[in-house]
C-alpha cells in the first residue's frame, strides 16, 4: 500500500526517495536481524550510505553533501527506517544534531574541517548533550569547560552520545560559568582523538542495538578556543535549536517504524485465517488496521508539516519548535501504538525473533525518549500555546 498523497514531489525528491528504498531493501534488510542480534555497529553500510550522499541531504554541496531540502532529508531518512531504525538513527544524528548546527553556527572554518568529512560520508559525528544527572534540564550540567589563554580544559561525563564509540568528531556542551546556568552553557567542537577524551561503555540497549550508544570522559581534555561553536554562553541556544531540527529525524524514524510495523500487520491480518475466514475480517482486527493507518497518515502530515516549516526558517530565521515538536510527539506514540497492535495482530508469531516484528516493536520506545521526552514535547508545545517562556 502506497501513502496518501500529501505534498507534491519533485522528480529529484523522487530519485532520492527512490535510491534510499533500493538501498535499504537491497543492502540492509538481509543484515538488520543480524546486527540487531550481535549489536555491533555496521560500518560497511553506513560508509555506503554516506557515498550515496545520505549523510549530508541538507548540506551544501561546497561542504560535501547533495544541497537539498529537509522534506528530501525525511523521505530518504524514512526509507531507511522502514527497513532498520539503527541505520537511521545514525542518519538522522549526522544530518541533524551534527552537521545542522555547526552550519547554522559554525565558522568558514569549522565547516570546512567538521563538516565536509561527516557530509561525504568518510567520518561519523555525533552530539553530546546529556549527562548522568541532567537530560532534558540542560541548565543543570556538571561539566565544565575552563578557559586557559587560547586553550579550553573540558572536564566532565556525557552519557547516551549516539555514535559515542565509533564517532570522528563530537559537538559537546559544557558549562562555562555555572552561576549563569542556562546562559552559562557553551558549545564546543572536539576530535574524537584528542589526548583526554575516553570513550565510556557502550550502553546495553533494549532497541536500536546496531547504533552505537556509550559514554564519554572528558579529563582535561585541552582544545584550542577556536573549536567553540558559536559564542561563549551561547550553548544552550545552539543546543535548542539542533533539537528542533533532531526532532524532526526521530519523527521521520518513528513514521518508518510504524510503517513496516502496519505493513506486515495488515498482510497478515488478509492471509491468516480463522473460524473460516481471514482475521481481518473480525472487527476487532480491522479496527485495529484502521486505527494504525489513520494515526500513520497523521504522522505524516505533522512531519512534512515541520519539513516545511523548517524550510520556511531558513528564510525568516524564525523557530519552528512547535511544528516539529507536535511531529515527535504524535509520530513516536503512534510508532509505539502501531508496534503494539502489530504484535497482537501476529499473536504468537509476533513475539517471535523469527519475524521482525518484535525488532519493530523494540525499537519503537526509543522514539517516545531521545530528543526530548513525550513529557518534553507536551511541555513545549503547551508553553507555546499559553504563550508561557
Amino acid at each position: 500500500m502506497t501513502a496518501l498523497p500529501i505534498y507534491p514531489l519533485t522528480e529529484e525528491h523522487k530519485m532520492l526517495r527512490d535510491a534510499a528504498r533500493d538501498f535499504a531493501q537491497k543492502e540492509i534488510a538481509p543484515i538488520a536481524a543480524e546486527f540487531d542480534e550481535s549489536g555491533e555497529f555496521p560500518h560497511a553500510t553506513i560508509k555506503k550510505m554516506g557515498g550515496l550522499g545520505f549523510m549530508g541531504i541538507e548540506v551544501p554541496e561546497e561542504y560535501g553533501g547533495a544541497g537539498m531540502d529537509t522534506l528530501a532529508y525525511v523521505l530518504a531518512l524514512e526509507e531507511i527506517c522502514k527497513v532498520d531504525a539503527s541505520h537511521g538513527v545514525i542518519m538522522s544524528v549526522n544530518n541533524s544534531l551534527y552537521c545542522h548546527g555547526i552550519l547554522q553556527f559554525g565558522t568558514e572554518e569549522q565547516k570546512k574541517k567538521f563538516v565536509i568529512p561527516i557530509a561525504s560520508g568518510k567520518a561519523i559525528g555525533a552530539y553530546a548533550l546529556t549527562e548522568p544527572q541532567s537530560g532534558s534540564d540542560a541548565g543543570a550540567l556538571k561539566s565544565r569547560a575552563t578557559r586557559d589563554g587560547d586553550f579550553y580544559v573540558l572536564n566532565g561525563r556525557k552519557s547516551w552520545v549516539t555514535s559515542g564509540p565509533v564517532a570522528n568528531y563530537f559537538v559537546v556542551f559544557m558549562m562555562t560559568d555555572p552561576a549563569k546556568k542556562q546562559k552559562g552553557v557553551s558549545a564546543f567542537l572536539v576530535d574524537g582523538d584528542t589526548p583526554g577524551l575516553i570513550r565510556g561503555k557502550k550502553e546495553p540497549k533494549l532497541g536500536i542495538r546496531a547504533s552505537a550508544t556509550s559514554e564519554l570522559i572528558f579529563e582535561d581534555c585541552r582544545i584550542s578556543a577556536e573549536n567553540r561553536l558559536g559564542k561563549e554562553g551561547e550553548g544552550f541556544k545552539v543546543a535548542m535549536t539542533v533539537l528542533d531540527a533532531g526532532r524532526i529525524g526521530i519523527a521521520t524514524q518513528a513514521l518508518g517504524i510504524a510503517e513496516s510495523a502496519y505493513e506486515a500487520a495488515r498482510q497478515y491480518a488478509g492471509q491468516r485465517e480463522a473460524f473460516g475466514q481471514p482475521i481481518g475480517a473480525f472487527q476487532g482486527t480491522g479496527f485495529k488496521i484502521a486505527d494504525m493507518k489513520t494515526r500513520i497518515e497523521a504522522s505524516r502530515l505533522l512531519l512534512y508539516n515541520a519539513a516545511i516549516a523548517k524550510e520556511n526558517s531558513k528564510q525568516s530565521g524564525g523557530r519552528y519548535s512547535l511544528e516539529a515538536s507536535m511531529a515527535k510527539l504524535f509520530a513516536s506514540e503512534t510508532a509505539m501504538f502501531v508496534t503494539h497492535q502489530a504484535v497482537q495482530i501476529h499473536g504468537g508469531m509476533g513475539y517471535s525473533k523469527e519475524l521482525p516484528i518484535e525488532r519493530y516493536f523494540r525499537d519503537a520506545k526509543i522514539t517516545e525518549i531521545y530528543e526530548g521526552t513525550s513529557e518534553i514535547q507536551r511541555l513545549v508545545i503547551s508553553r507555546s500555546e499559553l504563550g508561557l517562556k
